[in-house]
């Protein structure tokens, strides 16, 4: 395995849409897929969710890591683990970065998979009522990633 550069783990975040995100829950650790957008200008990861769980226990320990793969085969893959801080987003900011997020995903699902978008419209109708969603962004401390090709040999 190498060890991915920080450009390089900028450039997977930007590149993809779903990750998974790790929480503490009463005292253990709790890992769900989210959709998400890379904010390049802030380096900051950007998703919503409803009221729940998750965003509750994130208000209670905002600290959190962030996974997000690239895996094209069991010995040709990227990994990049983020590590942040959540941060609830005010109204004003919320609606803003709602369509930053629903923008950039559209984009990128557009330039990886040229599929047809019409499942995106929940994005639309939430920036219509972003009171109805908590928007929040993942301030990143630190991030690192690995990477493994097929022509290594395993360890």
């Amino acid at each position: 395995m190498k060890t991915l550069t920080r450009e390089e783990c900028l450039n997977i975040l930007s590149h993809n849409y779903i990750g998974r995100i790790a929480y503490t829950a009463k005292g253990n650790p709790e890992i769900v897929p989210i959709t998400y957008y890379f904010d390049p200008a802030q380096e900051a990861i950007i998703s919503y969710s409803g009221e729940g769980n998750k965003i509750n226990c994130m208000r209670k320990n905002p600290i959190v890591s962030f996974q997000v793969d690239e895996i094209e085969t069991l010995v040709k893959w990227k990994s990049v683990l983020v590590k942040g801080s959540f941060e609830e987003l005010s109204r004003s900011d919320a609606k803003h970065m709602l369509h930053s997020f629903s923008e950039g995903v559209k984009k990128i699902i557009l330039d990886k998979k040229n599929k047809n978008l019409t499942y995106l419209k929940e994005f639309s109708a939430k920036m219509d009522a972003p009171d109805e969603s908590i928007i929040y962004r993942i301030k990143i401390s630190d991030i690192q990633g690995r990477k493994r090709e097929d022509n290594e040999i395993s360890e």
